[in-house]
């Protein structure tokens, strides 16, 4: 078939490698335009972008499926449309431009966590499990039939950013099962049902710690929100970036924010037992050892907020 594929974050690369190596016809690749990253704000390709360009491909970089994009689009005549993570809305007239329409690869068990951040949403809630599915694109959001799903366990210590990387290669290869039984005419599908959650995108304020919260509340939100945002708390009037941290197992309670060090691990409380920082980064500084970090507080007891 003629495909044409659109994407933006590095979620979405396995899925275009696997398909620019297929027997299929990628006619061209969709992703958001370049923007400024780093300290120095330089102007950089999308990860798409850039393993697009990497293999030749035909490129068509914007942040919105506007009437230019869908008749560029229609004049390649695509079979099907196949859309991982772009970051913006597929609406008709360009939802019937392909022949069989668009499909879509959502990191969840559909229909829950429909949205923009499911893996970080599944993970902050503490679900147990989470998968990727394969659905039909509709005007409503992450609404339509599902073609493939697959379920896997949440591993104890993942975070949004391990959790991610996995599915999307194992997401890759359900994607590409889809694609194939769509070309040979097999392809079934089966309309969602169950409790419909949604999962908006991440806000800075989804990273703030409340450590009054149970500490497997606290867990959770640090690791849905790794990489990004990044969990924060504040002390000393001053951002402390946590990237790791830990449960402790039996730790005697401590007041919810009150940091302390208690055999050579840093510990810090919440609204049961104590959480271990592992890895910190303070402001303007490189990430650090939480005990290196605590040195340098040069205190007994501090208290987070």
């Amino acid at each position: 078939m003629k495909i044409v594929f659109a994407g933006t974050p590095q979620a979405a690369v396995p899925s275009l490698a696997l398909l620019a190596d297929s027997r299929h016809d990628l006619v061209a690749v969709v992703t958001r335009a370049d923007a400024p990253l780093g300290r120095k704000r330089t102007l950089s390709p999308s990860p798409v972008g850039q393993a697009a360009a990497d293999r030749g491909l035909r490129l068509l970089k914007t942040n919105r499926l506007d009437e230019a994009a869908t008749a560029e689009i229609a004049a390649l005549a695509p079979d099907l449309g196949v859309i991982v993570a772009y970051g913006g809305l597929v609406r008709e007239p360009l939802l019937s431009v392909p022949r069989l329409g668009w499909i879509n690869l959502h990191f969840s068990l559909l229909p829950r966590w429909r949205g923009a951040a499911p893996v970080q949403r599944a993970l902050i809630a503490g679900d147990a499990r989470t998968g990727a599915a394969v659905f039909q694109l509709v005007p409503e959001l992450d609404a339509g039939a599902v073609f493939a799903q697959q379920s896997e366990p949440i591993g104890r210590h993942a975070t949004a950013g391990t959790l991610l990387a996995g599915l999307s290669e194992s997401g890759a290869q359900l994607l590409l099962g889809v694609i194939d039984d769509l070309a040979a005419g097999r392809a079934t599908s089966l309309a969602q049902a169950g409790e419909v959650t949604l999962a908006p995108k991440l806000t800075l304020d989804d990273a703030r710690i409340d450590w009054a919260a149970p500490a497997e509340t606290v867990y959770n939100r640090v690791r849905g929100v790794t990489p990004e945002p990044g969990a924060f708390t504040t002390v000393n009037d001053a951002r402390l970036k946590l990237l790791e941290v830990a449960p402790t197992h039996g730790a005697l309670p401590q007041p919810a924010g009150s940091i302390r060090e208690i055999d050579k691990k840093v510990l810090i409380g919440t609204g049961t037992e104590p959480l271990e920082l592992v890895t910190v980064q303070p402001a303007g500084k490189t990430a650090m050892k939480a005990t290196d970090w605590w040195r340098g507080v040069a205190a007994t007891e501090v208290v987070a907020s």
